[in-house]
């Protein structure tokens, strides 16, 4: 896993997962705590996350609404979409762009 940028965009890379959980959450919070305004994650290098992976996501979302900022997911990839949809992260994740019409549950 690899995280660059800065308090105000960072792009996420590789496989986000319990063994990287740690050192993404420290710089995800710094970024959070060192910035204003929105903070965009970029994922579109991220490879895959699992469940605590999507922990560290939501716990930087709940850490930037305490400091009044916004996070903001980019270039979420498809597969990443769907878990989103699947557990129904997308309605409180704000997502740029939308998600992939795929991605939504078909009524």
């Amino acid at each position: 896993m690899h995280i660059r940028g800065d308090h105000v965009e960072l792009v996420v890379g590789g496989r986000l997962d319990v063994r990287s959980a740690a050192d993404a959450r420290t710089v995800l919070h710094s970024a959070v705590d060192d910035g204003v305004g929105d903070l965009v994650l970029d994922l579109t290098e991220l490879d895959s996350w699992d469940a605590t992976g999507l922990g560290v996501i939501m716990g930087a979302h709940r850490r930037a609404g305490r400091a009044g900022r916004r996070l903001v997911l980019r270039g979420v990839p498809a597969q990443m979409q769907r878990l989103l949809v699947a557990t129904r992260l997308h309605r409180i994740l704000a997502i740029e762009g939308g998600l992939a019409a795929e991605s939504l549950p078909r009524v």
